[in-house]
């Protein structure tokens, strides 16, 4: 399953908050359609075949496709002062 560092916790949470997506929202990664990629946005809550991932109250809502693409990584992230996020994937140690 995938895991969250604590930078990305920090970061989800503050996108989260900015974007007043309720307690229950949290960010959503989806495949792209070609699958080669993939797509993040807020969401106010999970899709009903989503798997959810929380850490420390940040919550991550996986399609299907992320799910199994994403199951054995790490998300990392960091935000810079102009408000870009940047989110990186690794390999879980």
């Amino acid at each position: 399953m995938l895991t969250l560092t604590d930078n990305a916790q920090a970061v989800i949470n503050g996108i989260v908050a900015n974007a007043e997506a309720a307690p229950t929202g949290g960010i959503r990664i989806s495949q792209d359609l070609e699958g080669a990629g993939l797509n993040v946005t807020v969401a106010t809550s999970p899709e009903a075949d989503d798997q959810v991932v929380e850490a420390a109250g940040a919550k991550v809502f996986l399609d299907p496709s992320a799910a199994v693409t994403l199951d054995d990584k790490v998300l990392d992230a960091s935000a810079a002062p102009d408000g870009r996020v940047d989110f990186a994937v690794g390999q879980q140690g």
